[in-house]
């Protein structure tokens, strides 16, 4: 379980996140969802460092977390980030080799183990065809794609997206959600940040919504529907269909 308890951030003295605590159960999918600029993003950097806590702490399995060392973190959990400014010229295949950084020794040298479990990352999401291809010249779905074998790599129980599927079209989107159900399968724990209402209504165990950088709720989907939270917060009306593939939504 990681559980958020009272985490303030801060910059300088303006106020950033306000009192956050949350709990986010294992072997669940919960996704963060809220309006734009009320703090999902900020929330999940409290996990790599990019966000610095001025107050509260975090637990990871009843341990400080902050107060891990920085490789047994990355042991631990891994995070996909929603940007980045620099994309490596590097092969895919040694892209995703990164992911098993933390469980190198000094000379980071590589085992057979080591060495399957970056073939499985890039099997599991299809971007082995471009093993040798150098990720700054891949399409924006397929790099993304590449960097999330790398956070599989790390063979993390607990593993932090943010956005996943910015760069993705509307097959990748389901692929990738697809993958997603079966990690949760496989017995990872799954933190989102999604801006597809829908996608986290179909996904999620749990959903928290954020509003005004505070955590406004935390519920099942079917609560938040039956509560209308998520009309209430994004101010819209939700119309929900049914077929024998599932549930869809639409919002107006």
């Amino acid at each position: 379980m990681l559980e958020f308890r009272h985490v303030n951030v801060s910059c300088g003295l303006v106020p950033i996140l306000n009192d956050i605590s949350a709990v986010f159960q294992t072997g669940e999918i919960t996704t963060v969802i809220g309006p734009n600029g009320c703090g999902k993003t900020t929330l999940l950097q409290c996990l790599n460092g990019s966000s610095k806590i001025s107050s509260g702490s975090i637990r990871l399995d009843g341990i400080d977390y902050l107060s891990m060392p920085l490789k047994e973190r990355a042991r631990r959990l891994s995070f996909l980030p929603q940007v980045r400014t620099i994309i490596p010229a590097l092969p895919v295949r040694t892209l995703v080799e990164h992911g098993r950084f933390p469980h190198l020794g000094f000379s980071r040298r590589k085992t057979q183990k080591d060495i399957a479990i970056v073939e499985h990352a890039m099997d599991f999401t299809h971007v082995t065809p471009y093993a040798e291809q150098c990720a700054d010249t891949l399409s924006g779905g397929i790099r993304q794609r590449a960097f999330f074998a790398m956070t599989l790599a790390q063979g993390c129980d607990y593993i932090v997206l943010d956005e996943p599927t910015t760069y993705l079209d509307l097959n990748g989107q389901r692929e990738f959600m697809d993958m997603i159900l079966q990690l949760k399968k496989q017995g990872s724990t799954i933190i989102l940040v999604l801006h597809d209402l829908g996608q986290a209504l179909r996904i999620s165990d749990t959903l928290v919504i954020m509003q005004d950088r505070k955590i406004a709720a935390t519920a099942s989907p079917k609560e938040c529907l039956r509560q209308h939270i998520i009309e209430d917060i994004f101010d819209v009306r939700i119309k929900e269909f049914s077929d024998d593939e599932g549930c869809y939504y639409f919002f107006c």
